[in-house]
């Protein structure tokens, strides 16, 4: 499992059209085939930061995901609500007993 770590800050005054956005992109990517889970979470004492976990069963799914209409679409619909540059860590998993 590959596992994306996006972290995002968003002007306040979007936060709700962020939201609304990011579950539509969030529903759709748990629909394709090579994601295994996609998870929105907003940071309790500011809620303007927001981390999405992504996991994806192999490699070519991330490059499937990114030519997506609905992963097109949130990027189109909410990089101006962004505050900065998102930023993004890879991760892999560490399997117990290894």
């Amino acid at each position: 499992m590959l596992i994306l770590q996006v972290n995002v800050r968003v002007k306040p005054e979007h936060l709700g059209g962020f939201c609304a956005a990011t579950l539509v992109n969030a529903r759709g990517s748990l629909a394709e085939p090579g994601i295994a889970g996609f998870d929105v979470l907003q940071n309790e004492e500011d809620p303007t930061r927001f981390m999405l976990i992504e996991t994806y069963r192999q490699r070519e799914a991330i490059a499937a995901h990114k030519e997506t209409p609905h992963y097109k679409a949130w990027v189109e619909r909410v990089t101006h609500m962004m505050a900065e540059p998102r930023t993004r860590a890879w991760w892999t998993e560490v399997e117990a007993g290894a």
